[in-house]
């Protein structure tokens, strides 16, 4: 169970992470080896699921759940939202909480690591608008290569078309932090908007 003080620490900086084990059991700054897939999770579903198998079978490394606990947009998530969500990995997966929205803080928490995510938000990652500027951006990518990051980008479907890495264009110099995730390995056309609308319904 995650207290109230733990999660201060977290949102007020004093602890960059804090990792929860599927027994329960609370490491701060401890994230165990393996790539990060940081999410909402909200809920976690098949494809979460799917991609974190997907990229194992890649690299022949774990790779580890990352709730972000404060969204770029949408603000902090509050104490009992983050323990419903932490309750879908219990027994069964690491989950990392932190509050850093963006990928180059989370290439200061992690240096080394690559990180799982899905074509839309590897669209805002390699959009300048979402940093303010051509050069925000470049800054941003020189800070992840520096903590030598990389990313592993599983393709989707949208409007009725499968959109992968290949239809991205990448900041220039920095291709290379990018690799796709074959379709052959993980396709999923699902997503968690979908899912809360159908749990809606019924």
């Amino acid at each position: 169970m995650i207290h109230a003080a733990e999660l201060a620490d977290l949102l007020s900086g004093r602890i960059g992470s804090l990792t929860i084990a599927p027994d329960g059991a609370l490491r701060p700054d401890d994230p165990p080896p393996g790539a990060i897939f940081p999410g909402s999770f909200n809920p976690l579903h098949a494809g979460h699921l799917g991609l974190q198998r997907a990229v194992v079978v890649m690299t022949g490394q774990p790779v580890h759940f990352e709730l972000t606990v404060r969204n770029a947009d949408k603000g902090e998530l509050p104490l009992a939202e983050i323990e419903r969500r932490v309750a879908q990995f219990r027994g069964q997966h690491y989950v990392i909480l932190a509050a850093a929205p963006l990928f180059v803080q989370k290439a200061r928490l992690y240096p080394g690591r690559a990180f799982v995510l899905g074509y839309d938000t590897a669209v805002r990652l390699v959009d300048p608008r979402y940093y303010g500027s051509a050069e925000a951006m470049a800054a941003a990518f020189a800070a992840i290569a520096a903590a030598n990051c990389r990313f592993f980008v599983a393709g989707r479907q949208i409007n009725g078309r499968f959109y992968t890495l290949a239809d991205l264009t990448l900041p220039a110099g920095y291709e290379s932090l990018f690799i796709p995730v074959p379709e052959h390995l993980f396709r999923r056309d699902i997503s968690s908007t979908e899912l809360r609308a159908k749990a809606v319904q019924e």
